[in-house]
């Protein structure tokens, strides 16, 4: 399978899955990654969370940065040890006196299996909205795989709490790193998958990590009402597709049987797209086929939110509130058929009550796929607005209920 990612969409169904990446196709900027870099004894996992296992340089980063592949030190949900990797990007020149500030950037959805991780991209720099503007700016950028991807897998797919601890310990993995010279104030920024992860590490943060120091939250399309996700999507390509994933992650990670959800018949379809990553236009075609015969069997159930124990796990890996003195940037496209606009509107309203600032923004014509794109330049400029200690800017007031 070709292991590049472009932004480049095929058709009706790159259209509604999550966001690929790459603004257009540039030259390879790295060679097939070792999958040894990935691999590490057990007793490896023993440490502190965001202590550095592994580190190799990396080529192609924008604007005389240089890059890092990592792998570092996590914790499950569950608390127990485990390593993580993910890209480090560090921009040229000194650094300010009290450290350079990160930006943790959480990626949307690459696939569920190892092979899928976006830091053995070619293009995984591309893929990180707002890289070059961020690194302009004096920005470390964090990039976790999350954990199963890279790594042995599967990936917990939208399990917040796992994508949360993967992030904060990315930032602290980077203060780890001497040459660094890495600050403790950070902001977190992701698109769909990405935002759910964002938002889930914005409520872990000040429990989880509480020595750094938060300034903000973009997201963007961000994946937050996982039972509208699965349930008013579910007739469609994307929609089978995440709902496919999202059941394949769950019943390998919380060994779950999926036989009395899916029909016997859907399953070679079901495990085809869990093993096939979303990187390329030819990657979408072969998706755009393995998904076809889920057009005519593939539930058992009329509502899988419905069914325990699906119905908890998508309750608990729906985000909350964050704390109120965490900024939130909300950025949806207007013609989103994924992540629908009145669901992420219904939570920034609930972000609003909760007493949170939010800057929200409405994109018009930007589907999906888009949506970290073309939010990228207004994320990075809120963000660094936090950095530099601004007000934070309230659209709650002139938003409808």
């Amino acid at each position: 399978m070709s292991r590049f990612k472009s932004k480049l969409l095929c058709g009706a169904l790159s259209a509604t899955l999550v966001a690929l990446g790459a603004a257009a196709f540039a030259p390879a900027t790295s060679a097939r990654v070792d999958p040894a870099f990935y691999q590490a004894p057990p007793e490896s996992t023993a440490g502190t969370p965001g202590s550095i296992v592994r580190i190799e340089p990396m080529r192609g980063a924008p604007l005389g940065a240089s890059a890092y592949r990592v792998l570092y030190r996590s914790t499950d949900p569950s608390n127990q040890s485990i390593l993580v990797s993910g890209v480090v990007v560090i921009p040229a020149g000194a650094s300010p006196e009290d450290g350079r500030p990160i930006v943790a950037w959480a990626h949307p959805t690459t696939g569920v299996v190892s092979d899928c991780a976006p830091s053995q991209a070619r293009f995984v720099f591309q893929t990180m909205m707002g890289l070059r503007d961020m690194v302009r700016r004096g920005y470390i950028v964090v990039a976790t795989d999350y954990p199963g991807l890279g790594t042995p897998g599967p990936h917990p797919y939208l399990v917040g709490n796992s994508e949360a601890r993967a992030i904060l310990d990315s930032v602290r993995a980077v203060r780890n790193l001497p040459q660094a010279s890495a600050g403790d104030r950070y902001a977190v920024w992701g698109h769909s998958q990405g935002g759910q992860a964002a938002l889930f590490a914005g409520e872990l943060a000040k429990t989880y990590a509480p020595e750094l120091q938060l300034v903000g939250v973009a997201v963007a399309s961000p994946a937050t009402d996982l039972q509208t996700l699965l349930r008013d999507d579910a007739d469609t390509d994307g929609g089978r597709n995440i709902t496919a994933m999202t059941l394949w992650s769950w019943s390998q990670v919380f060994h779950l049987p999926l036989d009395n959800v899916i029909k016997p018949g859907a399953m070679p379809a079901v495990d085809a797209l869990s093993n096939e990553c979303i990187e390329s236009p030819i990657d979408m075609l072969e998706r755009n086929r393995s998904q076809r015969p889920l057009r005519e069997q593939f539930l058992r159930v009329d509502d899988i939110t419905r069914v325990e124990p699906w119905r908890s796990l998508l309750l608990e890996n729906i985000p909350g509130t964050l704390p109120p003195d965490i900024p939130v940037f909300v950025a949806q496209g207007d013609a989103d058929r994924l992540v629908l606009p009145a669901v992420t509107q219904a939570y920034v309203q609930r972000l609003c009550k909760a007493g949170s600032k939010v800057q929200y923004i409405s994109m018009p014509g930007v589907k999906h796929g888009w949506a970290g794109a073309d939010s990228a330049l207004p994320a990075v400029a809120w963000i660094a607005d936090r950095f530099d200690g601004k007000q934070a800017p309230d659209s709650c007031g002139s938003l409808t209920p």
